[in-house]
């Protein structure tokens, strides 16, 4: 029975286990891909990096272990809440984002018992092809401008020495994923970050100091409750993350359309949402109470997969395994760090497109008719909104581009009816000729 499931298309299916050799070659590209975002969270928070990885690791390992390791997918540092984090770290420190952490968490867990009692045969009504197409474009296309940002961008101005080895990187990744046979073929996001770097060093734009700083062993300063600080009530951090909760959980439904289409699966029914939420939800408790930020699947991680056709949850179980043993060795950890943000927007270029050619796939594959007014009303409604981050700002809560646009295209495929009524009136009329 496993085996009729297996999708034929892909080197590695999500049970296949890779050789050793390979098995850590394709797990450390996974670590380099979230690397970056995982501790960028922290950093502009005032978090502990080598904490925030370390509850990556095991949020990931945890998310695989309550979805029955079905479903390929890394959990990192979530940007939804960096807002109200830093808020939270100037007034009350860690302790209150530690508990509003916990807080997110809870309110996964609580919609997950909700779906579990309900069942998930709503979802495919509520997300039919024609709205998974147009988000699923919009989670790789609204992050584009991050990836031109770093690209580009040097302390806030342009400049050619770090566009140029961008781009250098981006024909290396693509070079390497078309023209490498064997195990090579499998890792050219690593070796398109390794050839960039070593290009962005020949630039003179790599920073060996933190490196050459750090010690080889690191203990990150945990914060755990009862140990590290007396926890109390604090209703502001609840008040001000648990909501941002049903934002990610927008995300993390677009997330699992994409992995479905990828792998072949439907991961809405097996192992069901209700286990994906549970997942994500005891990961950032967890997170919560050793210090880390709230953490939430990775959307470059998801263009590994998709680039390397590879879906093995042990190479995803493997880079969780490296995160946690990375943040306790500090010279690696810095040396990753080093890597210059151009050489990250030369591989996001690709990460992030590949996921919105996914979603145009949806579309094509479902044949989804756009001479139907109604069909372009939602695409086009979803597209721009969430292309443009266009976001909903009321007091402290804000509902983000990508789940603003997810959110309204639901409402208006609920809400318009299957014709438009002038093209009512013109079949009306074809049918009277």
């Amino acid at each position: 029975m496993e085996e009729d499931k297996k999708n034929r298309r892909v080197v590695l299916d999500i049970h296949d286990r890779p050789k050793p050799l390979q098995w850590f070659g394709l797990s450390l590209q996974h670590l380099f891909a979230m690397f970056g975002s995982t501790v960028l969270v922290p950093i502009l928070v005032g978090i502990n990096p080598g904490i925030a990885l370390i509850s990556s690791g095991i949020g990931t390992l945890v998310y695989m272990l309550v979805t029955q390791a079905k479903i390929p997918a890394y959990l990192g540092s979530s940007f939804a809440f960096i807002v109200a984090m830093q808020v939270l770290m100037k007034s009350d420190g860690y302790p209150a984002i530690a508990q509003g952490s916990i807080a997110v968490g809870l309110v996964y867990l609580i919609v997950a018992l909700l779906i579990r009692r309900i069942g998930s045969s709503w979802i495919d009504r509520v997300l039919p092809p024609i709205v998974v197409g147009p988000v699923v474009m919009v989670i790789g296309l609204s992050l584009a401008g991050n990836a031109a940002k770093d690209a580009m961008m040097n302390s806030g101005h342009y400049d050619l020495k770090f566009f140029v080895v961008a781009l250098v990187t981006l024909a290396l990744t693509i070079a390497f994923n078309m023209f490498t046979k064997g195990f090579l073929s499998l890792i050219p996001i690593l070796l398109g970050i390794v050839g960039g770097y070593i290009v962005a060093v020949l630039f003179g734009i790599v920073n060996f100091t933190p490196v050459l700083n750090a010690h080889w062993f690191a203990m990150p300063a945990f914060e755990i409750p009862f140990v590290s600080y007396k926890p109390k009530f604090y209703l502001g951090a609840i008040l001000g993350m648990a909501p941002i909760a049903f934002v990610t959980m927008t995300e993390h439904m677009g997330h699992v359309m994409v992995l479905d289409k990828l792998t072949n699966r439907n991961f809405f029914k097996d192992p069901g949402l209700h286990r994906t939420l549970s997942g994500d939800g005891l990961a950032s408790i967890i997170a919560g109470f050793i210090g880390g930020p709230p953490v939430t699947s990775y959307g470059e991680n998801i263009g590994v997969l998709a680039i390397t056709r590879v879906h093995s949850v042990f190479v995803l179980g493997g880079a969780a395994v490296l995160a946690i043993i990375f943040g306790f060795i500090g010279k690696i950890s810095a040396l990753i760090m080093s890597i210059p943000s151009p050489v990250i927007g030369g591989i996001s270029f690709l990460l992030f497109g590949v996921i919105a050619a996914n979603g145009l796939r949806i579309l094509i594959d479902n044949r989804v008719n756009f001479d139907e007014k109604r069909n372009l009303m939602i695409a086009s409604t979803i597209l721009v909104i969430g292309i443009g981050g266009a976001y909903l700002q009321l007091g402290n809560f804000q509902l983000t581009g990508v789940a603003l646009a997810t959110i309204l295209g639901i409402l208006l495929n609920l809400i318009l009816p299957k014709q438009a009524l002038n093209e009512v009136e013109d079949n009306d009329d074809e049918s009277t000729r």
